[in-house]
C-alpha cells in the first residue's frame, strides 16, 4: 500500500490538507498527444482512463484517447526530470474522435467510443500485429457513441454503450450476432433510455411549416453499480435525472420468442436536483463517478449548472439541491444570487458548460476531481463526508483546491493509486502528485518555483 493510501484509509485524519500538497513537474510529469496528421501538431486528447492494475497500486498506464481516434498507452510512473519517458503503445482502432475509453475487468483490451457511430474492441497483445489489434466493431447506434462500461461480472465478455442517440446498447462478445466484416449487433437495445414515458415534450412550428424533430435526450454516461447486480444507470445530456437499469443478458429462448423488442423501463429514476433552486429548465450531467470507501453507495455526477451532485444507491435519491431552513436564513448565497446548495461540491470559478469535461472519483473513495472550461484548471474535493448527516456545509462555497498547470479547457480526468491525470485543449496530460515539501517550496518561493513546477492553490 502507498503512503497516500495508509493515509487516507485513517478516517480520523483530514486530507484537504493533502489535496493541497498536489504538485506537477513542467519537465517530468507532462506528456504530449502527438499528430497521427502530417501538418497538424496538436492532437486533443478528449477521454483517459487509468487501468484497474493502476488503482490498485499497480503500474500506471494511461489511456489517452484522441480527437484523431488514436489512443496513447503512457506509463506515468513518476521519474527524474532527466530520465526519458517510458516508450509507449499507440493503436488507431478509429479515424474518427474516441468519447470514451475504458480498460476491460483484466486490463488485456480497451473499449473506445467514437464519433463514426461505433464501438471497438482492441487488444494491447505485443504479440498481435497493429494491423489485426482491433478484435471486434461494434455497431447499433445511429449516432456518436459517448459512453462504455464493462460488466465486471463476466470478464471481459460483457459492455454496455450509449450515445448521442438516446440509446443503450448491450454487448455480449461471446454471443453477438456476427454480420459482414466481422462486426457485432447488440444483444439488448433501450431506445429513448431517458424518454421511456414518452413525456418529451414535441416541437412546434409556425402553421403550415414543417416541425423539426424533437431533440433527442443522449446518453453522456453509463456506470455498473455492484449495489445491483445488473445495475446500470444512465445520465443524459438534458437534465439532472438518473435511471437505474437491469441490463441483464437475455436468455436464448427468450431471444428466439420475441417477436419485437421488449418495452424497458428503469427500476429506479431519480428527480433532478438541477432545477431545485428555482432554475426554469434541468442542466444535463457530464459525467458519473461511483463512491468507494467512505462514499460506497453514492454516486456523483457532474452537471453543466458547473456542480458535482450527490444521489445514493440504489434509489438514485439526490441529496444535492436541498437548500436547508438553517443555510437559507443565515444567508448563504452562490454567484448567481441562489442561496448555497450545502450538498454539492463547487467553486465560483469552476465552469463545467462543456460535455467534454468529466470528473472522477479517487481509488480511496475520499477525493473527487474535476475539469474546467477554461483557464486550464482543474479543481479537487475532499468528499469523504458526503454521505454524512453531520457532513452539511462541508461541501458548499470555497472548499475547492485549483489545479492550474495547462491551457485552455481541462476535459477528461482520471485518478490512479497516489496520482491524477488531466488532460487539456493544448495536447497535454499531465500528472500530478501529492508532496508536501515540495508544495511548501513552491509556497515560499513561488517565482523561483514556476519555472520547475506548478502546484495546487485554494480555489
Amino acid at each position: 500500500m502507498s503512503t497516500v493510501s495508509a493515509v487516507v484509509n485513517a478516517s480520523t485524519v483530514p486530507t484537504r490538507s493533502l489535496l493541497q500538497s498536489f504538485v506537477s513537474s513542467n519537465q517530468s510529469d507532462i506528456f504530449r498527444c502527438h499528430s497521427v496528421h502530417e501538418g497538424l501538431l496538436v492532437n486533443i486528447p478528449y477521454a483517459c482512463s487509468y487501468s484497474h492494475a493502476a488503482k490498485r497500486g499497480g503500474r500506471p498506464h494511461l489511456a489517452v484517447a484522441t480527437e484523431q481516434g488514436s489512443v496513447d498507452i503512457i506509463d506515468t510512473t513518476k521519474r527524474d526530470d532527466w530520465d526519458v519517458e517510458p516508450q509507449r503503445v499507440t493503436v488507431q482502432p478509429h479515424a474518427n474522435g474516441v468519447f470514451d475509453v475504458k480498460w476491460s475487468p483484466s486490463d488485456s483490451l480497451i473499449a473506445t467510443a467514437s464519433g463514426d457511430h461505433s464501438v471497438r474492441i482492441t487488444t494491447l497483445s505485443s504479440s498481435v500485429p497493429s494491423s489485426d489489434r482491433v478484435l471486434h466493431t461494434l455497431r447499433g447506434h445511429e449516432g456518436t457513441v459517448k459512453s462504455i462500461a464493462w460488466d465486471p461480472a463476466h470478464g471481459g465478455a460483457v459492455l454496455c454503450s450509449g450515445g448521442r442517440d438516446g440509446r443503450i446498447c448491450l454487448w455480449d462478445l461471446r454471443a453477438g450476432e456476427q454480420i459482414r466484416g466481422g462486426e457485432v449487433t447488440p444483444v439488448l437495445s433501450i431506445a429513448k433510455a431517458h424518454d421511456w414515458d414518452g413525456k418529451q415534450a414535441k416541437s412546434k412550428a409556425p402553421r403550415g411549416k414543417l416541425a423539426p424533430g424533437a431533440p433527442l435526450q443522449g446518453i453522456t454516461h453509463l456506470l455498473y453499480t455492484d449495489t445491483h447486480p445488473y445495475g446500470v444507470i444512465s445520465s443524459c445530456s438534458s437534465d439532472g435525472i438518473l435511471n437505474l437499469w437491469d441490463v441483464r443478458l437475455p436468455s436464448n429462448k427468450t431471444r428466439s420468442k420475441a417477436k419485437r423488442p421488449p418495452k424497458h423501463k428503469p427500476l429506479f429514476t431519480s428527480s433532478d436536483p438541477t432545477t431545485y433552486n428555482g432554475s426554469r429548465r434541468g442542466r444535463g450531467i457530464t459525467t458519473l463517478a461511483l463512491g468507494s470507501g467512505p462514499t460506497a453507495a453514492l454516486v456523483f455526477a457532474l452537471g453543466i449548472d458547473s456542480r458535482v451532485h450527490t444521489y445514493t444507491l440504489p434509489s438514485l435519491v439526490p441529496l444535492s439541491g436541498h437548500i436547508t431552513s438553517i443555510f437559507s436564513q443565515a444567508g448563504l448565497h452562490s454567484s448567481l444570487g441562489a442561496p448555497d446548495d450545502p450538498r454539492a461540491y463547487w467553486d465560483p470559478r469552476m465552469k463545467t458548460n462543456s460535455f467534454y469535461i468529466r470528473t472522477a472519483t479517487s481509488p480511496c473513495g475520499r477525493w473527487l476531481a474535476t475539469g474546467g472550461a477554461g483557464g486550464g484548471r482543474a479543481y479537487l474535493y475532499d468528499i469523504s463526508g458526503a454521505g454524512r448527516a453531520d457532513a452539511i456545509g462541508r461541501a458548499g462555497w470555497g472548499d475547492g483546491v485549483e489545479l492550474c498547470g495547462q491551457t485552455g479547457e481541462v476535459g477528461a480526468v482520471d485518478w490512479a493509486d497516489g496520482m491524477l491525470a488531466t488532460c487539456a485543449d493544448d495536447g497535454t496530460v499531465r500528472v500530478w502528485r501529492p508532496d508536501v515539501e515540495v508544495a511548501r517550496q513552491c509556497r515560499d518561493n513561488p517565482s523561483e518555483m514556476k519555472w520547475n513546477w506548478a502546484w495546487s492553490t485554494d480555489a
